[in-house]
């Protein structure tokens, strides 16, 4: 910063003092124009020309003008016969006295704009300085700030009270990014842990079938319950670690960008979980007109396939799912059990589940309405949520502009 300082100091000082300059060479030019003209001026009205006898003057000390002793001078009488050395023409003396005074004035004038220009130099440089570190006092408490932070004080903000204006417009700007980047930070910690605790829990529990199941003389029947109970959780933790997999494809953005028609994708979905539904007794209907979105056709249909799978999976026997589509939305509305208002935000966080952790193959794993949130911001869209009334939970996806995509 002190870098910057010295060059704004140089700026300010620099056109201060080139005013100050500017200033002083035109006063000097104005009044040394109209200065010999003054003084003549002053010194043909000081003494009249009246009184002097033919245009001419004594010069001589303690002596003032007289008119001439004789009514007419002697024939032969010319300017160096009178009082010679003692007597010169007026206008000479005018123009000598004028000439003397002008010179006198503008060394004067000179020499005090000089002194004045040098004195306005000083105390603009230091005016300079010292604006040149208010101007900049904001920046150097946000690069303070910004080296201060680590991992453990992103809290921190800088809060700068200052009047508005571009620099307390960037002292809020950042930290506004600071406060995104908590956020971020706390929700990849909390993804870490529970990402590894989900990882965790299918390795433990191999681990316990394969030395209690097995130890001993296991029976073949044993064998075989043993044999089907991993098979179960590898099948669930590939079917996590393929969530995880789909939720970083999809927090990259897309990689596809084509008219897809999600009227379509959601017919075949509604179609491929038709046993599922009528296994868990739901019944699964759709309403609504053609709707047709630009994105990537995949991520689209695992964002309309978790969303019915979780109003499916979690309602009750003999609950409905309400799929509908309308202009630029995709509605699914579910019953199922009574969601606490203040809590719906909370099922989109990863690993969130409204309802306890149930051990059943298929089961998920509580990344789906994340996966969704996650694939609406690659799309544009937005997704908002509410709890019904009378149970479940409504979730509407609203897309805006055509995306552009990350690759041609």
């Amino acid at each position: 910063m002190s870098s910057e300082r010295a060059r704004l100091t140089a700026l300010y000082g620099g056109l201060l003092v080139l005013a100050g300059a500017i200033l002083t060479g035109l006063v000097y030019l104005l009044v040394s124009e109209g200065l010999g003209t003054s003084i003549s001026t002053a010194l043909a009205t000081t003494v009249p020309a009246s009184e002097l006898p033919d245009g001419w003057a004594t010069a001589s000390p303690g002596r003032s003008a007289a008119p001439a002793q004789s009514a007419s001078p002697a024939p032969s009488a010319s300017p160096s016969a009178v009082a010679p050395g003692r007597h010169v023409p007026a206008l000479a003396i005018t123009r000598e006295i004028s000439s003397a005074a002008e010179d006198a004035a503008l060394n004067r004038l000179l020499t005090v704009s000089g002194i004045a220009l040098l004195c306005f130099a000083v105390l603009s440089i230091a005016l300079a300085w010292w604006m040149a570190g208010r101007v900049l006092r904001p920046v150097g408490v946000i690069t303070s700030t910004a080296r201060r932070l680590s991992g453990e004080n992103l809290h921190e903000r800088i809060a700068l009270k200052a009047p508005p204006g571009e620099l307390k417009e960037l002292a809020d700007t950042f930290d506004a990014m600071l406060g995104r980047i908590e956020q971020l930070v706390s929700a990849q910690q909390r993804f870490a842990a529970n990402a590894a605790h989900e990882l965790r829990t299918p390795l433990a529990v191999q681990r316990a079938a394969a030395e209690i199941g097995l130890s001993g003389r296991p029976t073949p029947e044993r064998v075989s319950e043993i044999r089907t109970k991993l098979i179960q959780v590898a099948d669930n933790s590939e079917h996590l670690i393929e969530e995880l997999l789909l939720l970083a494809a999809s927090d990259q953005g897309l990689q596809r960008n084509e008219p897809v028609a999600l009227d379509g994708t959601v017919a075949g979905v509604v179609a491929a979980l038709t046993d599922e539904a009528a296994e868990a007794d739901v019944t699964v209907r759709t309403d609504g007109a053609p709707l047709t979105v630009r994105g990537d056709d995949v991520l689209l249909e695992h964002l309309v396939r978790n969303l019915l799978i979780n109003a499916v999976r979690y309602n009750h026997p003999g609950g409905t799912v309400l799929v509908r589509t309308r202009s630029g939305a995709l509605e699914v509305t579910n019953t199922g059990p009574r969601i606490p208002s203040d809590s719906v935000h909370r099922l989109f966080e990863p690993f969130h589940r409204a309802q306890e952790r149930r051990p059943a193959t298929g089961e998920g794993a509580g990344l789906g309405l994340s996966i969704v949130e996650s694939i609406a911001h690659a799309h544009l869209a937005t997704v908002t949520s509410r709890a019904n009334r009378d149970g479940g939970l409504t979730v509407t996806v609203r897309f805006g502009p055509a995306p552009r995509a990350d690759h041609a």
